[in-house]
């Protein structure tokens, strides 16, 4: 069986690993659908597609940034 009080550290790394790379890739593939909609009602050719996909990894790494300093900030003060 697992042990959940052993894991504890174990499992909250885990968490935030997985709470960075789905905001990472949410905002990417939320900016990439949006340019390739607009790129459909402009009737133009990838271009709102790339732009908005750059968007979406510059908008990605600054959350994901933001919150590693959360992270860091709860971390180094001693509280959970």
């Amino acid at each position: 069986m697992f042990n959940f009080k052993k894991s504890e550290v174990w499992a909250k790394n885990l968490q935030i690993t997985m709470q960075i790379g789905l905001t990472m890739a949410g905002c990417i593939i939320f900016c990439f659908f949006l340019g390739r909609w607009i790129d459909g009602l402009l009737d133009t050719r990838g271009v709102f597609m790339v732009i908005f996909t750059i968007l979406g990894v510059v908008g990605g790494a600054n959350t994901v940034y933001r919150q590693i300093i959360e992270i860091t900030e709860k971390d180094s003060n001693g509280s959970s």
